[in-house]
């Protein structure tokens, strides 16, 4: 859990697992709204997730990912060089898994622990970073008041289809262009396969160390059953 959820459960007295495992769960809830539900079943080690066999996996339904960010978010740029991190990583991980989605998905959790997910259905299938990223800023313009800065973020893309799947052409979007874009990720792509993820960065990205993404094994993941289950919320790092 992050700081903010560790300062709130202290001050309400709860400071072990085991403390947490035995509080009511209506009140967790009340205090850290769905997350305090899902931390009361983490505490309890409960899991409904039917048993599979070995070696059989899940098909992939969305691709998505998110981080509480090393220092609060207080402005648009912010936001925007957030999601751009976040959606080159969808976008790449998209790429690596030959599929494309028509459903862009952003969800914001701001200094107070209030969340909300917000998603649309584009006209064209992609794993382009700046499609994905143009969408989500879009949902976040729409939906966001900056009534408090923002603690975490996260980008998802749904309803994916392979790569090579045929898409209706549009008067509005221009294949040349998008093909560009493509091949400029598919480079990224390589360059940051041989020499590693910080080889390329976008110029919106070059913010300052503190806000690069912490390094994989800082991050908190949600066991992978809750992101399979559409009824709980929960943002991780890289979680699938």
């Amino acid at each position: 859990m992050g700081r903010a959820t560790d300062r709130k459960l202290h001050s309400a007295g709860i400071r072990t697992i085991g403390e947490l495992a035995v509080t009511p769960p209506d009140y967790l809830q009340s205090l850290l709204g769905k997350m305090g539900w899902i931390l009361y079943l983490f505490a309890n080690g409960e899991d409904s997730t039917p048993v599979s066999l070995e070696g059989e996996t899940a098909p992939i339904k969305s691709i998505g990912n998110g981080m509480t960010t090393p220092r609060d978010l207080v402005s648009d740029d912010d936001v925007k060089a957030t999601v751009y991190l976040l959606s080159e990583s969808v976008a790449t991980r998209l790429r690596q898994n030959h599929f494309v989605g028509d459903v862009v998905e952003l969800s914001v959790r701001d200094k107070e622990l209030l969340s909300f997910t917000r998603q649309k259905k584009i006209c064209v299938p992609t794993d382009i970073s700046a499609e994905i990223a143009g969408q989500a800023m879009e949902l976040f313009h729409q939906h966001y008041r900056w009534h408090n800065p923002i603690r975490s973020m996260g980008v998802r893309v749904s309803d994916l289809k392979p790569e090579t799947a045929p898409w209706q052409l549009n008067l509005f979007v221009d294949p040349l262009q998008r093909e560009k874009q493509l091949k400029m990720d598919r480079a990224a792509d390589e360059i940051r396969r041989r020499f590693g993820p910080d080889a390329v960065k976008r110029g919106i990205i070059w913010f300052g160390p503190d806000m690069t993404a912490r390094k994989r094994e800082e991050q908190g993941i949600h066991p992978y059953s809750y992101f399979q289950n559409g009824n709980q919320v929960a943002t991780a790092a890289g979680g699938r």
